[in-house]
């Protein structure tokens, strides 16, 4: 036993604030008030339903995750956000069309109760979308502004004693870091000269940390991934994670790709294709949405099988990988992985996945998680980037210098090795000598 954090309580209610309430955050609100009613489980959270082993295997300790950590109770959670519709929780979740109506009839009330604040939104950073709920102000400093005092009103509003903002928002055009994200003060200056370079989800981003508010990012957004929001969060004690969650055909490139890599079979290629009708695919039919998931995306196979260690296995591997939009589909998404593999004396194979998933039943789970465990964080002190969140991203955030680490099975070993330090329990190594010494 080691001494771990000093962790604050976990009492009191934790206001959830969402960036767009979409088909992402309807389903995570209506399945969080679906589960508080007993009308569920909540099936893909590792919070709610997964266990940590603690000390040896023979000493049989494998308590849940929630009775380990102090965690808030789901029904001390409360739900707002923003959206560029005026429709309430109930007429968007209907609208998005994941949900069976038989559900959302039994909670209809509480999410009828939420209705989204005023948008920060610009088309210049999402094409193809439209909405009348925005907000107007004389520059970019002046809509951050408005986005901290919706903050505190829904504090104040709602008694919350913390709060957590995600983006759960659209898909912004790709962008790089320019001379305005490298410093707070050439931020700043950015947001009253309106900057183009900062897009809407770094807006938000900024009132966020400014409040000293723990922040994610589920979209492949530049959002709080630059230098001068990441000193921002050390000054404010923001913890950070994101971005961009992993869900569908990326979940399974990180169960896949370390498999294939730790029996050292080659890959030639890999053509992977995806179609959605979702408004996620709406947005990414726009090219320049598209290059930002793109890059979320193509990255993780690289970082995984690494072949500048292992050329004769993967230096020449040909990724390729298409997202299209097909409305009938809704948020019923259908990816298609087809993999070329080489064996033992250069002989060829090949292995090909058909997944049926439901986005955001598989997003929803992830949205809770991260908001509870980055409470957790911040209730212990963590500012800054969370990198034992990987787990849960395409493109995780990380350090300067490091590469992000995409393995599945790694990540999960350094969240439950990373919750054991926090509560002063020895890490796992799995060495296990000492059964047989």
């Amino acid at each position: 036993m080691t001494t771990g954090l000093n962790i604050a309580p976990a009492g009191g209610k934790v206001g959830v604030l969402l960036v767009g309430l979409g088909a992402v955050s309807t389903t995570t609100i209506a399945g969080v008030m679906a589960i508080r009613k007993g009308l569920a489980k909540p099936i893909g959270s590792l919070t709610q339903m997964g266990t940590i082993r603690l000390g040896k295997r023979t000493d049989s300790r494998v308590p849940a995750i929630k009775d380990f950590v102090p965690l808030p109770e789901l029904d001390n959670l409360v739900f707002g956000g923003w959206d560029i519709f005026d429709d309430n929780c109930y007429e968007a979740a209907k609208t998005a069309g994941v949900l069976e109506p038989a559900l959302l009839e039994q909670i209809k009330d509480e999410l009828s109760a939420i209705k989204p604040m005023s948008a920060v939104f610009d088309r210049q950073y999402v094409k193809r979308l439209d909405g009348p709920n925005v907000k107007k102000g004389k520059n970019k400093k002046d809509l951050a502004n408005q986005l901290i005092a919706d903050i505190r009103n829904f504090k104040a509003a709602n008694n919350c004693d913390r709060l957590v903002m995600v983006w759960c928002g659209s898909t912004e055009i790709f962008l790089t870091e320019t001379p305005a994200h490298q410093s707070i003060e050439a931020f700043e200056a950015g947001l009253e000269a309106s900057d183009p370079s900062i897009p809407s989800s770094m807006i938000y981003a900024y009132a966020a940390i400014s409040e000293g508010l723990p922040y994610a990012n589920a979209a492949p957004n530049l959002s709080a991934d630059i230098p001068a929001l990441m000193q921002l969060a050390q000054q404010t004690g923001s913890p950070l994670t994101g971005k961009d969650l992993k869900t569908g055909q990326t979940l399974i490139k990180t169960i896949i790709a370390p498999g294939l890599k730790a029996r050292l079979i080659g890959i030639e290629g890999w053509y992977s294709t995806n179609i959605l009708g979702n408004r996620d695919g709406e947005v990414l039919d726009d090219p320049e949405s598209f290059k930002t998931k793109e890059e979320s995306k193509k990255s993780v196979l690289d970082y995984i099988l690494q072949p500048n260690i292992y050329p004769d296995l993967y230096k020449d591997l040909h990724h390729v990988v298409r997202i299209n939009y097909y409305k009938p589909r809704g948020d019923a998404k259908e990816g298609w992985d087809n993999i070329d593999l080489v064996g033992w004396l250069g002989y060829k194979m090949q292995l090909k996945v058909n997944f049926l998933c439901r986005d955001s039943i598989l997003a929803a789970p992830i949205v809770l998680d991260v908001a509870l465990f980055l409470d957790l964080a911040k209730r212990a002190g963590m500012s800054g980037i969370q990198e034992w969140l990987s787990f849960y991203f395409k493109s995780p955030m990380h350090a300067p210098g490091l590469y992000p680490e995409h393995d599945l099975f790694i990540q999960l070993m350094k969240l439950k090795n990373t919750l054991r330090y926090m509560q002063g329990e020895e890490l796992i190594t799995h060495l296990g000598r000492e059964y047989y010494d």
